[in-house]
């Protein structure tokens, strides 16, 4: 069967994409939507890898056959479960031996194979290339609490292109972005989700992304595509410090009060004792909107401190109304104003011999 290159495999090839290599390798960062099928274990790679090492290769081989050949009928039978259609697309980490001899293995027990060429290493080199690739952007900003994810949902359900980076990161991105989330990704897990994403979204119209700082909870956000954001045009909402209250201590009040007290621990040093004191009694009064305002005083700083020297647009909103913001938002970027931003950032990028916004 014909290797496929990266781009092939991914747009083309059909099956189910089943990754040969071991759990704690897949566990690490796999192609997403990719399904779990181990030639080995962790242990057992492990024993073949000190094998090779340590006595040679042929005897490694003979190992790696010891363990294969009381699973071969499992593994084609496991296949052809998750490949109703009956062919696959297969993937180790290089395209080596442990793909080579799957690919052997499920075509002997009639399964078509598409095997990636130069595997999942290749895929990592593709993710970080689309990652980097220069992207037209808007960026939507504002301060803490003012619905910036719900203003994304509601550009997406108008036909906009979305980026929900929060989403690929499992995090809202503060000390109480966690709440409810499930666990983040590994860093490389979250590359590989968002250069999906990416490749997903059309190369001709502007691409909608919230505001981010670099880290989002325990993920960053690559350099090279930070970059483009940060260059890129920023749409600010301004929220009444009202509005964004109600809207965090209605999120917050959701959540258990010992993840809310966790939270605002993780926030001390930059609260100071007397603050977080003052908020960890307001969560046992159940008293969110006083809590809030403990805590929003230190985000509200920080997001300031944030957008010095960045060239942006002020968008005013009554509330936080996420349909009404999404219009504002849309309103904005065909003002004249916007327009001038655009030139501005373009002419500075030129400059500066960085990728231009297009």
């Amino acid at each position: 069967m014909p290797r496929h290159p990266i781009t092939d495999f991914l747009n083309t090839a059909a099956g189910p994409i089943l990754d040969v290599r071991a759990p704690a390798e897949y566990a690490q960062g796999h192609i997403p939507g990719a399904l779990s099928l181990p030639l080995f274990t962790d242990e057992e790679r492990a024993r073949i890898g000190t094998t090779y090492k340590q006595v040679n290769p042929e005897k490694a081989v003979l190992l790696g056959l010891d363990f294969l050949g009381p699973k071969m009928r499992r593994m084609v039978e496991e296949a052809k479960k998750l490949a109703p259609g009956q062919e696959v697309r297969l993937h180790c980490w290089r395209g080596g031996m442990r793909s080579g001899a799957v690919q052997w293995l499920l075509e002997l027990g009639g399964l078509h194979v598409n095997l990636l060429d130069k595997g999942y290493k290749d895929y990592r080199r593709w993710a970080l290339a689309e990652m980097a690739r220069p992207r037209p952007l808007r960026v939507l900003g504002g301060a803490t609490g003012s619905g910036k994810t719900a203003v994304l949902h509601a550009l997406a359900a108008q036909g906009e292109p979305v980026l929900d980076l929060e989403k690929l990161a499992n995090h809202q991105g503060s000390s109480f972005g966690g709440l409810g989330q499930p666990p983040q990704p590994t860093q490389e897990q979250f590359e590989n989700d968002l250069a999906a994403a990416l490749a997903a979204l059309p190369d001709d119209r502007p691409i909608w992304v919230e505001d981010e700082s670099r880290t989002i909870g325990s993920v960053a956000v690559p350099g090279e595509f930070f970059a483009q954001m940060q260059a890129a045009p920023l749409l600010v909402l301004d929220v009444p410090r009202e509005a964004r209250v109600r809207y965090l201590a209605a999120d917050y009040g959701r959540h258990d009060a010992g993840a809310l007290a966790a939270a605002v621990l993780r926030l001390r040093k930059r609260l100071g004792g007397l603050v977080t004191k003052e908020a960890l009694g307001a969560i046992a009064e159940n008293d969110m909107p006083r809590m809030v305002e403990l805590v929003l005083a230190y985000y509200d700083k920080t997001y300031a401190y944030g957008l010095e020297g960045r060239k942006s647009m002020t968008v005013a909103a009554e509330d936080t109304d996420a349909a009404a913001n999404a219009a504002r938002a849309l309103a904005a970027v065909a003002m004249p104003e916007f327009l001038t931003l655009t030139e501005q950032l373009s002419h500075d990028s030129n400059a500066t011999g960085s990728a231009p916004y297009q």
